[in-house]
């Protein structure tokens, strides 16, 4: 068996970001898939890897409980560019963007030659149809277990349950979770231990782009860290709070401890999932 190690975490207001790229997390999915042969590994917690963006470590930052969960994952990759230039800020030099969607789209491929099978958690309950079939459109191979559009509202603890229990019989691999943030990474840290053996992606906005009913921003705005002002104007009563609050805080914190004025520090080592190796 392969051992790969996880990525190394640098901290961003407290969070800790990975220092890794889209090969990396395909050469680290395929590992934590391949280390269930190992016998116990299989009943070992779901692996976890969150996308942090600006908004998602900002509100780490306000809410402990919620920066907690983001640290207990084995990977948070960088996918907002200023979540990046913040990495290479830190030494790591040559990191790029990790872009949910873009990652998403890598792993249903990597999964599709593998014969993996993935399972759909979030988006609305119209859309995932037209998810499964452009999915499908682009990888026929792509075996998908199934999928679920939860409510908006809290699942009782019986739906909750259910819901548990259909994942586990699908004899789902991965499990892409997009019910937003920071809902889905709350609940990918909830549901680790009772969905073993799998490997949970947070993609958030990626199941609205890939089924169509949300436009990306051009690659240009992307790669000049102006995305947000895309989705802004595509989304602004729903988005107008997260960009032209929370950006503005995550730039004077990120100054505050660049300048060395400020510090949050990481959880001590064993705390962190990333510290382990498959």
């Amino acid at each position: 068996m392969i051992r790969e190690p996880a990525p190394r975490k640098l901290n961003v207001l407290g969070t800790g970001v990975s220092a890794t790229s889209y090969c990396g997390m395909l050469r680290l999915c395929r590992a934590w898939l391949d280390e269930r042969t190992a016998g116990p590994e299989s009943a070992k917690p779901a692996r976890c890897t969150v996308i942090l963006t600006v908004h998602s470590i900002t509100v780490a930052w306000l809410d402990r409980e919620y920066r907690k969960a983001l640290n207990a994952a084995d990977v948070g990759t960088p996918d907002g560019m200023p979540i990046v230039w913040a990495l290479r800020s830190l030494g790591a030099a040559a990191q790029e963007r990790v872009y949910g969607p873009e990652l998403m789209i890598a792993v249903c491929g990597q999964a599709a030659r593998l014969g993996h099978r993935v399972y759909l958690y979030g988006g609305r309950e119209e859309m995932l149809p037209r998810l499964r079939e452009n999915l499908l459109a682009r990888f026929p191979a792509l075996r998908i277990a199934g999928l679920y559009s939860p409510p908006f509202r809290a699942l009782t603890p019986e739906e909750d349950a259910a819901c548990v229990r259909n994942i586990r019989e699908s004899g789902a691999d991965i499990v892409f979770v997009g019910i937003g943030t920071p809902k889905q990474e709350r609940w990918m840290h909830s549901h680790a231990e009772r969905l073993p053996g799998t490997v949970l992606f947070g993609v958030g906005a990626a199941f609205d782009f890939h089924a169509g009913r949300v436009r990306q921003a051009p690659g240009w705005m992307q790669g000049a860290g102006l995305e947000w002002a895309f989705r802004l104007c595509m989304e602004p009563l729903r988005l107008w709070k997260r960009y032209l609050m929370l950006n503005p805080l995550f730039i004077t914190l990120w100054l505050l401890q660049r300048l060395g004025f400020a510090a949050w520090p990481l959880p001590t080592a064993g705390h962190s999932a990333a510290e382990r190796t498959v």
